[in-house]
């Protein structure tokens, strides 16, 4: 499907109101599969689309991969979708981002918000001045360097396989490895996704107020106004949960954040059946 001028390789299952679900890095649409078929016997047309970059998705010609590019994809795919305003919106990692900003630049198209392991922006100050947080986001910064795209190609990409076992201790990423290999095995791919963490201003979080995407980009700096379910794992290795642990003052009035006991940074893979009760509670109240 076409979606802000992009052809979009998408999952879905069910009918009914839109539930939206956007992947992180380094990830793909699959990291839903235990959660889409929930949403679907649960009422919801539910839908993961293959984030701008990642195949089968198209490379964007505009080259652009700032949040507020992700933005506009989330609010052209509810478009595509036919989405109207009982749509929800759930986000991981970089689709957490993605999530963030549409909910307040396209406020009226969801009705409520789910994020995992990424809290909202208001708690980036604390989390960028934390030394060791600091280590844990050594990623980060070396993706912006010009060895990234040799170094994550090199032995079948073992670089990814690493992130996985710091990021979620003890889990078996044998399956979502192989899926985000496949959609980043073609060097441009795996540019693509590197490019997310590649802005023009130091820092990774610094949003353009001006030029391609200005719109969707200065909505980032706003909480999300709908009531939001935040979704955090307990062994968290890419972003230590006591320094997320405040995260619901910070979001809408309603708002939840939940810990999820047992999982690191990829909770609905980990620990599907408790993560999958959470959200549909949450988008179905």
């Amino acid at each position: 499907m076409t979606a802000n001028g992009l052809r979009f390789g998408v999952l879905e299952l069910g009918s009914g109101p839109l539930a939206l679900c956007l992947h992180g890095f380094p990830d793909s649409a699959r990291t839903w599969r235990y959660l889409l078929p929930a949403l679907a016997d649960g009422g919801f047309h539910a839908v993961a689309p293959f984030m701008r970059g990642y195949a089968p998705t198209e490379i964007p010609a505009d080259g652009c991969f700032r949040v507020g590019a992700l933005v506009a994809d989330a609010v052209g795919l509810h478009d595509a979708l036919d989405g109207d305003d009982q749509a929800v919106l759930i986000g991981h990692d970089w689709g957490a981002e993605a999530a963030y900003g549409a909910a307040v630049f396209a406020a009226d198209r969801w009705r409520r918000l789910v994020t995992l392991a990424v809290p909202p922006l208001a708690l980036d100050a604390k989390i960028f001045t934390d030394y060791d947080q600091l280590k844990r986001f050594f990623y980060l910064f070396f993706l912006k360097t010009a060895l990234a795209e040799s170094v994550l190609a090199a032995d079948d990409m073992a670089f990814l396989d690493r992130l996985w076992q710091d990021w979620s201790p003890g889990y078996d990423a044998h399956d979502d490895l192989r899926n985000v290999k496949q959609c980043l095995r073609d060097e441009r791919n795996l540019a693509a996704a590197i490019a997310y963490y590649r802005t023009d201003e130091p820092g990774l979080y610094n949003f353009r107020a001006d030029g391609m995407y200005a719109e969707e980009e200065a909505a980032l700096g706003n909480p999300p106004p709908q009531p939001t379910l935040y979704l955090h794992g307990d062994h968290d290795g890419c972003i230590d949960l006591a320094l997320v642990a405040d995260a619901e003052r910070h979001l809408a009035a309603g708002s939840r954040m939940k810990v999820i006991e047992s999982a690191g940074h990829f909770p609905h893979l980990e620990q599907p059946a408790a993560v999958n009760d959470q959200i549909l509670a949450w988008i179905s109240a």
